[in-house]
């Protein structure tokens, strides 16, 4: 069993054609066919149903098919760790940004690449939790920096500098809520669109907890976008009212709602378990530990 076999199981197992699949590994079929039938031999059984011109895995071709794919993922891994092994001055780093990380790490980190590491190339994605982490699976990522609470735990993940941050409600200057005698109550907000980013159950659960079920943010948010600093735009032009974490908006003023907020974000450096970390990685380390920052008070 070689990885080139495999990498033609996988190929025919994604095309269901044997024609397809060699035009995509650029070879000819009959080439594919022989070397399908060789890794059937070996491994006893066959992958393949022949349903016509189709072909559709069998029951031990699907168990096969994903353990195949983790060769071949530990094998990409392996041919990396070269590249990854040298100093962090240039190579890739492929990194993922949840929208609180984002709106503080983002420009820092382009902006420290620029000046100090040209030759290293950074490729930023922006997403929601879940799809961040499917990408981080797939090695598409090479590490996220995500509001950890968001996450479902899983063993296969490694998270790191769990940096706290609180949230609060927030307006402009000069908002109709700053000036209400003793504060606004919740309810007050509910007189104002209300812009966030997605938030984590761990967060649903304590605006429930503390104003009631109207809280819960499926209800009572009219905005919702993944990018806090169009989000921070808006409410510093409007009277749009922003929840998000508080230093994410420090021009903003937070409102002191009756009772308080008391909610936070837990964001973490997460990366794959058993995988060569890229070297680009600590300065995304350094980052967090130095912007990941409350705002005093």
């Amino acid at each position: 069993m070689t990885l080139v076999q495999l990498r033609h199981f996988i190929a025919l197992a994604q095309t269901g054609s044997f024609n397809r699949a060699a035009v995509q590994l650029f070879l000819t079929q009959p080439a594919l066919s022989r070397s399908i039938r060789a890794l059937e031999d070996e491994l006893g059984q066959p992958l393949f149903d022949r349903v016509g011109r189709r072909c559709e895995l069998t029951p031990f071709g699907r168990d096969a098919l994903e353990r195949a794919r983790e060769l071949m993922l530990a094998a990409d891994d392996l041919r990396d760790s070269g590249r990854l092994s040298g100093d962090a001055q240039e190579g890739v780093l492929r990194i993922g940004l949840g929208s609180g990380p984002g709106s503080m790490l983002m420009t820092p980190l382009l902006l420290q690449v620029a000046q100090e590491r040209p030759r290293l190339r950074v490729e930023v994605a922006r997403a929601g939790t879940e799809l961040l982490v499917q990408a981080l699976r797939e090695r598409k990522l090479d590490g996220l920096v995500v509001d950890v609470r968001s996450m479902r735990p899983a063993p296969d993940l490694d998270t790191q500098l769990l940096h706290e941050m609180k949230g609060a409600f927030m307006v402009r200057r000069g908002h109709p809520l700053t000036r209400r005698k003793g504060g606004p109550v919740f309810d007050d907000l509910l007189r104002y669109p209300i812009a966030s980013v997605p938030l984590s159950d761990e967060v649903a659960r304590v605006l429930v907890q503390r104003y009631g079920p109207r809280a819960h943010p499926s209800v009572f948010i009219t905005l919702h976008c993944e990018e806090i600093p169009s989000l921070v735009e808006v409410a510093r032009r409007s009277d749009a009212v922003l929840l998000a974490i508080r230093a994410a908006a420090p021009e903003l003023v937070e409102l002191k709602l009756q009772p308080s907020l008391a909610a936070t974000a837990r964001f973490g450096l997460v990366t794959l378990k058993r995988r060569t970390m890229a070297p680009g990685l600590a300065l995304v380390r350094s980052l967090i530990e130095q912007r990941l920052v409350d705002i005093p008070g």
